[in-house]
């Protein structure tokens, strides 16, 4: 539920509309998909074996710390607590308010309060333990794949759409108008590596956290793949391109208004779903950060009854309502996207040195075609980060700026740590 959750949030009712437009014909449609859906199956193979071998809280934290040392274990915390975690739960947030309040009829100043209150109740949800974190987690799960469920099957009981007049053309440079499309669509797929930052708290984690990462990827690539043949045998490539909400005008087309509404409450079940998965996992790694001398000490304190970090908790949830001030919802997702796949890379280059100091041990995991399919997957992390330089200089070089604002304040709290 947890690997699910944190994949399926807004994207596949939204971004399917950019890659149709960018590549134009279905069959390239669906493969810039399938071509994604690779891409995310080896982070996840990636991500298994790492958790396999290192099942610590923190995740991507604790191997970066452990491979290349603690400054880029602290670069990488630095970023999901600055950009990548508070600047997705902030976007996330509006997206849910804004089809939450469109559906209540509510005006469009109630949104951002609305976005708040939901950060808001949801880090108290989390800060009050890990069950009520996680039962409602699996209820919003539940609901975002019912919603997807009926989408597909509106869809397909259905004819499918009319041939366009004029026939949809592949793109004059494939291989950049796949590379175009294939951005939205690692978006769409990327947040299976938030369930590593909870190990430390997963019944048996070196067996069940590799079987989750894997089942729950396929279950993502399954869904996103159906999604995309029901949008386009209902509105056709033409029609899936000109749409700005796909989802809703294959509900509509389908079922009228209703249709629209059901589908509009599935969207706001998925993002709802999406915020309460990185409320409740990423604060774990401001925690294993403390807990190194690297930030506030009380962030590495577990509440007494209800073993949760609740300071961590409530910094997190104060700093994405901040965000939420800041309107540039655009410029965060720009910021997440940029920031996460620079790590995303160096997170999987640490397999190649966590499995050197291993040597001869034998785990039950491994990651198949390593070391081909690891340097595939650093070289997709990379082609992202390089297409989001080129796309919007600008924002990667304020994001860097961000970034490397962490290097000071990394070798304060170590000289602080020393003194200490």
């Amino acid at each position: 539920m947890m690997v699910i959750g944190g994949i399926i949030g807004s994207g596949i009712f939204l971004n399917p509309a950019v890659v149709a437009q960018r590549v134009g014909t279905s069959s390239l449609t669906l493969a810039v998909w399938g071509l994604g859906a690779l891409i995310a199956l080896a982070g996840a193979f990636i991500f298994a074996e790492l958790g396999r071998r290192r099942p610590l809280v923190g995740g991507g934290y604790a191997y970066l710390r452990e491979a290349f040392g603690p400054l880029a274990g602290f670069m990488y915390a630095w970023a999901l607590l600055l950009i990548m975690a508070t600047g997705a739960i902030a976007a996330v947030a509006m997206t849910f308010a804004s089809y939450a309040t469109s559906l209540l009829g509510w005006s469009d100043a109630s949104r951002q309060p609305l976005a708040a209150a939901a950060i808001a109740v949801l880090t108290a949800v989390n800060v009050m333990g890990v069950r009520p974190g996680a039962w409602t987690q699996n209820f919003f799960t539940l609901l975002k794949l019912a919603a997807i469920g009926a989408l597909v099957f509106a869809a397909f009981s259905v004819g499918a759409s009319p041939i366009a007049a004029t026939p949809p053309r592949a793109p004059d440079n494939l291989i950049l108008a796949v590379g175009a499309a294939l951005v939205p669509v690692l978006f769409a797929f990327g947040g299976w590596q938030q369930t590593n930052f909870v190990a430390e708290e997963l019944i048996e984690p070196e067996r069940n956290l590799p079987f989750a990462l894997i089942l729950g990827v396929l279950a993502v690539v399954v869904a996103y793949l159906l999604v995309n043949m029901a949008y386009l045998r209902a509105l056709g490539v033409e029609g899936l391109a000109a749409s700005t909400a796909p989802a809703a005008d294959t509900m509509s087309r389908v079922a009228g208004e209703g249709g629209r509404k059901l589908i509009a409450a599935g969207i706001v079940a998925s993002t709802f779903g999406f915020l309460n998965l990185v409320i409740l996992v990423s604060p774990r790694v401001y925690q294993a950060m403390a807990r190194d001398g690297l930030f506030f000490s009380t962030f590495a304190r577990l509440h007494p009854q209800w073993k949760t970090p609740v300071s961590a908790l409530m910094l997190q949830g104060i700093w994405a309502i901040v965000l939420l001030s800041s309107g540039s919802y655009g410029q965060l997702l720009d910021y997440v996207v940029f920031a996460d796949w620079i790590f995303f890379g160096l997170t999987a280059a640490t397999l190649f040195v966590i499995r050197r100091r291993d040597g001869d041990r034998v785990v039950s995991f491994r990651v198949p075609l390593h070391p081909v399919s690891t340097l595939a997957f650093i070289a997709a992390a990379g082609y992202v980060v390089a297409g989001s330089v080129v796309t919007n200089p600008g924002n990667a070089l304020r994001g860097s700026a961000l970034l490397l604002l962490g290097v000071p304040v990394f070798f304060y709290w170590r000289s602080r740590a020393a003194r200490a």
